[in-house]
């Protein structure tokens, strides 16, 4: 038997772990906490500690923990519908595909379950647009290398990392990568087979590495050039994260698609593809299908957080602190040498290492502060867009005493 505490939560103990082991897919791989509770920018795990998360449950909980607009969305929606499936109009998900659209440069949403989900229908919805309009034979796609866009096999064939990829060949075929911030790499890759180009504005799982301004307003060139169709994969730095509602705003283009997920449902789990005309006409009745996408919970939950988003200026906020937060850590890159680089826009920002990371990240972790360690030797902090600047020098000042301790060994 597992132990619980007396309000029936389960202790993280060494049976909790074992218990995992016993039934859990060893996918991964270590997990030292179990979280139990949350609130704005705080989570506390069964033993009862508190940590400043600046992880955001990998940029999903952007409001912070249990929001009350979010929370309250879903409680009266679960009190009213939860799921009737596609097969009927959903009034709060018109409602949300209404607000994106009224939002942003699109003119139609398909809504699905998760980023990668997102991602394989935006695939799919490029390669049927060229077959409508071109005939057989345009069904590539070039994607960047070190882009991570899910894990299923048509987002998968679509990352550019072998990692990520390794062992599941054959992969779908039809992708090539190219050089991220490269033009010159991208057009190298456009033949008369090429249909679309997708891309991360800010690569995350790569490295939190920002796409510059100039790049992205050449690749939107080349699409029209060619009569590409250009998908932003905006899972990670969309939403707010980067300091604008949606990230092409910031680099100042209009993409034909953009995915969403992550923080869309405030933790529900939801993901959209958001779409400008001709593109969202080509999924016609039959084309494409979810059971479960935008149903009447998640949708609720994710209209919430984008009336939040839009309507309190969440993004000019995120974008505000951001460039403080950004600034503190400048600081501590200055006094650390083995800090190479300071990444990052808005609320997607990372510490580039001349080392591996992984025991920087546990010493944050054993000290109160939750962030992530990618691509080896990167620091990823994606904390909630609420945070305030007290958040941040806690948060700096966690860094800085795991730093001292990195330093001194």
């Amino acid at each position: 038997m597992l132990k619980k505490m007396e309000n029936q939560e389960i202790v993280n103990t060494p049976e909790l772990k074992a218990a995992a082991a016993q039934y859990l897919m060893n996918t991964y791989g270590e997990r030292a906490l179990c979280l139990v509770r949350g609130k704005g920018a705080r989570v506390w795990d069964s033993d009862g500690k508190e940590y400043l998360d600046f992880l955001a449950g990998i940029s999903v909980n952007n409001l912070g923990h249990c929001h009350p607009a979010i929370v309250r969305a879903i409680r009266e929606q679960s009190e009213i519908l939860i799921h009737c499936s596609n097969l009927y109009l959903i009034k709060p998900q018109i409602e949300l595909a209404k607000t994106l659209v009224e939002h942003s440069f699109a003119d139609r949403c398909f809504f699905a379950n998760s980023g990668a989900e997102a991602n394989e229908g935006a695939i799919k919805l490029a390669r049927l647009y060229s077959k409508n309009k071109h005939g057989e034979g345009r069904y590539e796609i070039v994607s960047m290398k070190q882009s991570f866009h899910g894990r299923t096999f048509g987002a998968l064939s679509a990352t550019g990392q072998a990692k990520v990829q390794s062992g599941f060949e054959p992969l779908l075929e039809g992708f090539c990568f190219a050089e991220f911030n490269n033009i010159e790499s991208v057009k190298s890759l456009v033949t008369g087979k090429t249909c679309a180009v997708i891309l991360e504005p800010v690569q995350g799982e790569g490295g939190v590495i920002p796409a510059t301004r100039e790049f992205l307003k050449e690749i939107r060139s080349l699409c029209d050039e060619k009569d590409l169709v250009l998908i932003l994969d905006e899972i990670q730095c969309g939403l707010g994260r980067i300091g604008t509602n949606f990230a092409y705003e910031y680099y100042g283009i209009t993409p034909d698609v953009v995915t969403l997920a992550k923080a869309l449902g405030g933790g529900a789990p939801i993901g959209a593809i958001l779409a400008r005309k001709p593109f969202s006409d080509v999924f016609s009745p039959g084309k494409h299908a979810h059971t479960f996408g935008g149903n009447p919970l998640a949708s609720a939950a994710a209209l919430a957080y984008v009336t939040e988003l839009f309507e309190k200026k969440i993004a000019s906020f995120a974008a505000e602190t951001g460039r403080y937060l950004k600034t503190q850590l400048q600081k501590l890159a200055e006094r650390y040498p083995f800090i190479k680089e300071v990444r990052g826009v808005g609320m997607m920002l990372a510490l580039a290492l001349d080392h591996p990371a992984e025991q920087l990240y546990k010493r944050c972790m054993s000290k109160g502060l939750l962030v992530n360690c990618t691509c080896e030797k990167i620091i990823r902090l994606l904390p909630p867009l609420t945070i305030t600047q007290e958040d941040c020098d806690e948060a700096v000042g966690i860094l800085e005493s795991a730093l001292s301790e990195e330093k001194s060994e």
